[in-house]
């Protein structure tokens, strides 16, 4: 008998003579061998396929108010494995850095920090892989939440404020210098004054929208920071829209104490 499999560019031919005395252990052991290797080719065929950097976004696994570990799912969603290396950034609301380190096959980042529970971290992190072709950039900010599962019951733990997606960033030239836009926004919370800066480049405009969506302040700008006053506001949430010089846009939350 002969037996032809063709799939993923492979042809595979088989022969073998049928004894009627050892027909069935023949037959049992042709079943197992074809079973593990449909079953292996399957995978292949899955393991080729790239899940889409626009699907990915960072998880807090552990959370402390002096110690974080962070998940990046690309590592397992990104093939070969052993080709992964995920840049990670940590900076302050100042723009210092608190922490930073470059993992090869790793999903997870565990840093300490001292960062007041008040304030804000800005995270980046680039998911690289050359034989996939793939560069991922992902952006987003930490910030202290503080939940009520039992009335009079508080815990607070480190949280993802945006819950922003990556960015395909694979046709932008010199990868490893890429230097992600970000704006520092600090006290935050605030009573009143808030102060913006950017670590590189000019404010072009800022904007200010209520929790209902509606734009409350707009101000043209050409300054590296700029503070606002937010003490006529009233408590709650607001989201703040910062231009570069560029025009490329971050997303950030103000609380309003």
């Amino acid at each position: 008998m002969i037996i032809t499999i063709s799939r993923l560019g492979v042809n595979i031919e088989m022969s073998y003579c049928i004894i009627f005395g050892n027909y069935k252990t023949k037959t049992n052991i042709m079943k197992k061998f074809l079973f593990t290797l449909i079953v292996g080719l399957g995978l292949t065929q899955i393991t080729q396929a790239q899940v889409s950097c626009g699907m990915m976004n960072l998880v807090v696994n552990v959370s402390d108010t002096g110690l974080i570990k962070l998940y990046h799912p690309g590592n397992y969603l990104t093939w070969p494995q052993s080709e992964n290396i995920i840049v990670w950034k940590i900076t302050d609301s100042q723009g210092n850095i608190v922490a930073d380190d470059s993992l090869i096959n790793n999903s997870d980042f565990l840093f300490y920090h001292n960062i007041l529970v008040t304030d804000t971290m800005n995270v980046t992190a680039l998911l690289t892989n050359d034989s996939a072709g793939i560069a991922c950039l992902i952006e987003d900010q930490l910030y202290w939440e503080v939940t009520e599962p039992i009335p009079g019951t508080f815990i607070g733990r480190w949280e993802f404020l945006h819950g922003n997606v990556g960015v395909d960033v694979t046709n932008t030239l010199n990868i490893g210098d890429i230097e992600p836009f970000t704006a520092s926004v600090y006290p935050n919370p605030s009573n009143d004054l808030v102060n913006i800066s950017l670590k590189e480049g000019q404010i072009l405009k800022i904007e200010l929208f209520n929790m209902t969506g509606r734009l409350i302040f707009e101000q043209d700008l050409n300054s590296k920071t700029y503070t606002l006053n937010i003490g006529d506001y009233p408590s709650g949430i607001y989201h703040m829209r910062v231009f570069n010089q560029n025009n490329d846009i971050v997303k950030i939350k103000v609380y309003k104490k």
